[in-house]
């Protein structure tokens, strides 16, 4: 039996919550729905934390409550805690460059200009932890980032993102178990 940490990024309040930012927290509270379990506010690792078992693993689900570009604290201490490996550590945080609808997962890399990645890279001292990327699309306008990131979805896109979040959750048996090409093939072939 393992132990996995799956974090969604986000930013904590409801000014937040159903932002493109936030599409982290959201595959998180559809997971711990699917699984019967509540998050509660745990100050030790910064963030809402929820536990459940999957078929062979313990999963730690983590929603860290410190704002997107220090998410790499709370992330760090837990892991550092039960003594995760990065190879057991999944990030699932909003892609820009993924259309809407649209999930990827991948292992390692940079941060590609994303805080969230790059607060944990520095922390964790790691790039070889999984990244479940799910799309929201780019507004077309570098200028227009920050503010697009932080606003809602169309109707439609969120509809899209959702798709994405449910697909990316199909394949988490697979990635559990080791086995991430089939997960990936099958999530990218959507």
């Amino acid at each position: 039996m393992a132990n996995w940490l799956i974090a969604g990024l986000g930013n904590p309040g409801p000014q937040y919550e159903q932002t493109r930012h936030n599409v982290g927290f959201w595959l998180l509270d559809q997971l711990a729905h699917d699984m019967k379990t509540t998050f509660t506010v745990d100050n030790k690792y910064h963030g809402q934390l929820a536990q459940c078992q999957s078929s062979e693993d313990k999963l730690f689900l983590l929603k860290p409550l410190l704002f997107m570009n220090r998410s790499g604290q709370s992330v760090a201490s837990l892991a550092n805690f039960y003594k995760i490996p990065p190879s057991n550590i999944l990030i699932v945080h909003d892609e820009l460059d993924i259309p809407a609808g649209a999930a990827r997962l991948k292992r390692g890399g940079g941060h590609g200009g994303h805080n969230g990645l790059r607060d944990i890279i520095a922390c964790t001292n790691s790039r070889d932890f999984l990244r479940c990327r799910i799309g929201i699309a780019h507004p077309g306008d570098s200028r227009q980032v920050s503010d697009y990131v932080l606003t809602k979805p169309s109707q439609t896109d969120r509809q899209n993102i959702v798709s994405a979040i449910a697909d990316s959750l199909h394949v988490l048996p697979d990635i559990l178990s080791g086995d991430l090409e089939k997960a990936m093939h099958w999530l990218h072939s959507q």
